[in-house]
């Protein structure tokens, strides 16, 4: 079954693209056909999340006529495919977001799971990503500011005819977790699918180009995202299985090098 996510938010810095990339390689692990796609062409970051800034051809030549979606294919980490926007300001004048519906459309037909990381707020090129996938994620901070956003660009969906999946509370602190979870529903609406805690490894990681997912495997924030990949693939996550599986990396590699 192909089943495509738009992933928005009502306000910038929520960080919505982050999540995208990680849940995207999450659900790639799980042995899902997945493609990322960078719909916010006009602040596209998902490429230099993931080293990926100096690629020939970008969703922008696309949607400029300029080249077809099968040249701005690329594989990424655990076999993820990604569809990333250019940085350039040039890039973005010359891209039609008109088109992003038949680009969507041909991506669908690849895979089983398509994640849109869609521009914040409300836009022309952020309608499009609402009205085309099955369903819609809303990405929100424990903030009055986000959730008010969030509550508008739900509304916008509804309109339109489209269906929210959940919201997930990113960025969240420790203390009093569980309240805001409910205040979120009760704001929104909507359930919460899970909340990602605030986690320097998702900062770390982003300062070396690597998702967190990969490169620290049992980091709070990784386990959140796995949560949900498993959640949205209908399969049980394991946390213990998965720490047990890093002792044992780490040990095969030691293995490797003393006996090398």
């Amino acid at each position: 079954m192909i089943r495509a996510y738009t992933i928005t938010s009502g306000k910038g810095g929520v960080g919505k693209t982050t999540l995208t990339v990680n849940l995207g390689i999450s659900l790639a692990q799980l042995e899902r056909e997945t493609y990322i796609l960078d719909a916010d062409i006009g602040m596209a970051n998902m490429a230099l999340i993931l080293g990926m800034d100096d690629v020939p051809v970008t969703l922008h030549e696309v949607l400029a006529g300029k080249a077809d979606i099968e040249d701005a294919i690329y594989e990424g980490p655990a076999g993820v495919k990604v569809v990333p926007s250019g940085i350039s300001l040039q890039g973005f004048q010359q891209a039609d977001p008109d088109k992003l519906r038949d680009v969507m459309h041909k991506l669908v037909d690849r895979c089983e799971f398509l994640l849109i990381d869609a521009p914040s707020g409300i836009s022309k090129e952020g309608v499009v990503p609402l009205s085309v996938a099955d369903q819609v994620i809303l990405v929100v901070n424990p903030e009055l500011a986000s959730m008010a956003d969030a509550l508008k660009t739900k509304i916008l969906c509804e309109v339109m005819g489209g269906q929210v999946y959940g919201a997930i509370l990113n960025r969240a602190g420790v203390e009093h977790t569980e309240i805001r979870s409910h205040s979120v529903e009760d704001v929104l609406g909507v359930r919460v699918v899970d909340v990602v805690p605030e986690d320097a490894s998702v900062r770390r990681a982003a300062a070396y180009k690597s998702p967190c997912v990969l490169k620290y495997p049992t980091a709070p924030a990784t386990k959140a995202f796995k949560r949900i990949a498993a959640q949205m693939s209908g399969v049980d996550y394991d946390e213990s299985i998965a720490d047990d599986r890093r002792e044992e990396s780490f040990v095969d590699r030691l293995a490797r090098a003393v006996f090398r």
